[in-house]
């Protein structure tokens, strides 16, 4: 088509009025046609010309980045693509790489468009036109559900590792751990039971006893350890019985009430009210929403305030516990399914791994949404209990004068 217009161009003074009518409006069909292509994509495209300067953005690309100023009126001293662009990473980015001519390829930024927090995977190509370079392509692909995916896998792939190793690990850790909790009891009943022979030495008592006190902490938090792994290995006896989420939940504030008070931490409830019924098991869904309410109160050591929503969307029912603590890192939102990933210098890793595995035998979904310093909120979605549907009734029938059946329905 280009080079039919080139023609066309230099014999635009033999040409007729209707012809060069009919050349702008087959121009105009492929231009139209092609921002419809453009526009259909999944991908987003910007394109700059030599000075860095945006000629043209398609819909996924105004949808994926906060773009400034970028309408048909200002298509004249625009300024370069990295000031017209409201993002702190992806501005400096692109401005070092425009001017420095780079090509890159796939690299990963979560960018904060309406609201919501994606993963984007940008890449800046230079555009070139009859062999030379008349400016760069941007391409940006959103991988918010292709990594969540992958991290969805790598999850399932540990737990079911982690499988294969519970028996031998719970048979060779736990068995040691009894005897020593045993041993360890029988020094301190020794010890009681010669407490009087240490009357000239109760430093050195004090010292014994300290010392054994801690050796039982250790012990139990082992132990604890243990526990959580074969907990979060071994399959669950689910009894998933029909229920009203918002009920289980003001049940559960009010065994965290004097927690929470303790704490400094307001908690600020949004119930939906009528939501529809779903099927959970008590005893689990309570620790999965605990061990949440836990995070959230390491989260905010000076007090803060916890949030609890429910509202129905589709055909869930969605749990939101929100946070104004310290919040979890961007390049950590990834791993914190994972087992063992923890940013605290205590705990065993697999809190929420059991969370997710929980929430994930209910037939459920969980995400996270948080930056760093400004808070968490996690969302548990599940399935609304899905009543069964009945067909209509048989219609009433009665017997006509003449013997025949005739039909009637109530109100017609």
């Amino acid at each position: 088509m280009r080079q039919f217009i080139k023609r066309a161009l230099q014999k635009l003074n033999k040409l007729r009025s209707e012809q060069i009518v009919e050349l702008l409006v087959s121009a105009a069909g492929e231009i139209d046609r092609l921002e419809t292509v453009l526009d259909s994509l999944k991908e987003g495209i910007l394109v700059c010309d030599r000075e860095h300067c945006l000629i043209m953005a398609n819909r996924c690309a105004k949808r994926y980045l906060p773009i400034l100023g970028d309408d048909e009126k200002s298509e004249r001293n625009k300024p370069p693509i990295w000031i017209m662009i409201r993002d702190e990473k992806v501005s400096p980015f692109l401005k070092h790489v425009l001017e420095c001519g780079d090509k890159v390829l796939d690299r990963e930024f979560y960018v904060e468009n309406t609201n919501q927090l994606r993963l984007l995977s940008l890449s800046v190509l230079p555009l070139v036109q009859d062999g030379h370079v008349s400016g760069s392509l941007i391409h940006i692909e959103d991988i918010t559900e292709k990594r969540r995916r992958e991290a969805q896998i790598r999850r399932m792939e540990s737990l079911a590792s982690l499988t294969t190793m519970a028996a031998g690990v719970a048979h060779e850790i736990k068995n040691p751990l009894g005897s020593l909790s045993i041993h360890v009891q029988l020094i301190q009943r020794a010890l009681n039971a010669h407490k009087e022979q240490f009357a000239e030495h109760a430093s050195m008592y004090g010292t014994f006893e300290n010392y054994l006190g801690i050796i039982n902490e250790e012990i139990d938090r082992l132990n604890q350890i243990v526990v959580d792994f074969l907990f979060a290995v071994r399959p669950m006896d689910m009894e998933l019985i029909e229920g009203d989420i918002n009920v289980f939940l003001r049940e559960m504030l009010d065994f965290v009430f004097f927690e929470l008070e303790e704490n400094n931490i307001e908690c600020d409830t949004d119930f939906q009210d009528d939501a529809p019924l779903v099927y959970f098991d008590e005893r689990y869904m309570k620790q999965a929403l605990l061990n949440l309410i836990k995070n959230a109160i390491a989260a905010m050591p000076e007090g803060g305030v916890l949030s609890i929503k429910t509202e129905a969307k589709d055909s869930d029912v969605l749990i939101t516990i929100t946070d104004t603590g310290v919040g979890i890192s961007e390049e950590h939102l990834p791993k914190i399914f994972e087992p063992y990933f923890t940013t605290k210098s205590t705990g065993s890793g697999l809190g929420l791994t059991l969370v997710y595995k929980i929430v994930h035998e209910h037939k459920g979904e969980i995400s996270v949404k948080s930056k760093a310093g400004k808070g968490a909120s996690f969302i548990i979605s599940l399935p609304m209990v899905q009543k069964d549907v009945r067909s209509l009734p048989e219609p009433p029938q009665k017997e006509s004068g003449e013997g025949k059946l005739v039909v009637e329905w109530e109100g017609m």
